[in-house]
C-alpha cells in the first residue's frame, strides 16, 4: 500500500491536517478517474453520470437546473452544457416550464433511465473492488469528511 507521502514523493508535511487535506484532494481525484474510465466507453462524463442519478431519483417528476446544481457532487459543473449534451444524446429531455416561460423542465428519458440501469451493476462492482473499507471504517471515514465541511 502506497502513502499519500510515497504518491507525492513527499518525506514530511507541515502538519498532519495539510497531509489529511492533500489525502483527499489525491483520493477524489484518484476515484473520480476511475469512475471516468467505467463511464468512457458508455460515452458520458463524471459530471454526466451525476446529473441522470440526480434525474432518474426525481422520475417521474422534472426538475430545473438550479435543483440540479444544489445536488451535484461538482456544483461549480457547467450545468447548461451538461444538459446540452445530455439532450443531444437523448438521454434528457428539456421543456419550457409552463409556469415559468424563463425556466425550464428536465427529466430523464428511457433512453437515460436504461443507460443507468446497465451502468449500475458495472459501477456497483467498482466499489465492491476498490473499496478496501469496512461498512464501520466507511461510516467513519464519511462522518469525519462530514465534519471537515462543517467547519
Amino acid at each position: 500500500m502506497k502513502t499519500i507521502g510515497e504518491h507525492l514523493k513527499q518525506k514530511e508535511f507541515p502538519s498532519n491536517n495539510v497531509k489529511s487535506n492533500l489525502n483527499i484532494l489525491f483520493t477524489a481525484n484518484w476515484i473520480t478517474n476511475k469512475i471516468s474510465k467505467i463511464l468512457k466507453p458508455f460515452k458520458i462524463s463524471h459530471e454526466q453520470y451525476n446529473v441522470l442519478r440526480i434525474l432518474r431519483g426525481k422520475y417521474p417528476k422534472s426538475t430545473n437546473q438550479k435543483d440540479i446544481l444544489e445536488r451535484m457532487i461538482a456544483p461549480n459543473s457547467n450545468i447548461t452544457l451538461i444538459i446540452r449534451r445530455l439532450k443531444l444524446k437523448k438521454l434528457v429531455k428539456v421543456e419550457r416550464s409552463p409556469t415559468d416561460g424563463r425556466a425550464y423542465d428536465i427529466s430523464i428519458t428511457q433512453d437515460g433511465l436504461d443507460l443507468l440501469k446497465s451502468l449500475d451493476t458495472i459501477v456497483d462492482e467498482y466499489h465492491l473492488q476498490f473499496n478496501s473499507l469496512s461498512e464501520d471504517e466507511a461510516e467513519t471515514l464519511s462522518n469525519l469528511l462530514d465534519k471537515l465541511r462543517n467547519i
